[in-house]
């Protein structure tokens, strides 16, 4: 069994880490564009937070599997498939880049106002306002963001492979169900739910350090 299972986990934590670094470099910078465009924000654009706040729910209304799908044609112009582990993790870094854009505009506006206020009468920049008070103040927030990020960005990998995503959800769905094998789908998904624990354990021990600093 252990030949199955290991090639699978490795392949779920290829997806979820790539995936994570991509949602990420794509839903922070706009998350924090949705703060700071909005009215009264520190670059004030109505027009521009519209189009964003517009296209961010028409992503998140997608349900994953049909997102999926309907991304196979950019998952093959980029990596030149549409099944397995590297093409699965283009819908998924999309997928999850709204969510993580929601998470970050969340925890930026927990930020004080009035440190915000008091940088502006300082004469900061906008990026000085963003990079060293709204990301630093909103640190304990934004761990906890990226730790949920990551928890969904497992599940999304195990829907994945209903449609040749590969990973750990793949496999319980080829042998557990397919092929009546009990014992793997057990495996599997008791091997999912560890990682999740695992993985909010750590975001957990790392928002009380943040916060005791």
């Amino acid at each position: 069994m252990s030949e199955l299972i290991v090639p699978a986990l490795l392949e779920t934590l290829y997806m979820v880490f790539f995936s994570t670094i991509f949602s990420l470099l794509i839903g922070l910078p706009l998350g924090i564009l949705l703060v700071i465009t909005e009215k009264g924000g520190i670059w004030e654009k109505s027009m521009l937070n519209q189009t964003l706040n517009g296209i961010i729910n028409v992503l998140r209304s997608f349900p994953f599997i049909i997102l999926m799908i309907l991304l196979f044609p950019l998952s093959r112009l980029i990596v030149g498939s549409t099944i397995g582990t590297k093409a699965t993790i283009v819908p998924l870094s999309i997928a999850a880049a709204p969510f993580v854009a929601r998470i970050i505009e969340s925890a930026l506006k927990e930020v004080d106002s009035g440190v915000v206020e008091a940088s502006l009468s300082m004469g900061a920049t906008v990026p000085q306002i963003v990079f060293k008070v709204l990301i630093p103040e909103s640190m304990p927030s934004l761990v906890m963001g990226i730790t949920l990020t990551i928890i969904n960005l497992i599940g999304y990998s195990a829907m994945a492979g209903a449609i040749g995503g590969g990973g750990l959800g793949d496999l319980a769905i080829r042998y557990g169900l397919y092929r009546f094998q009990t014992d793997i789908m057990i495996v599997s998904v008791t091997i999912i739910i560890v990682l999740v624990q695992g993985i909010q354990l750590i975001g957990n021990k790392i928002t009380v350090s943040i916060n005791r600093k």
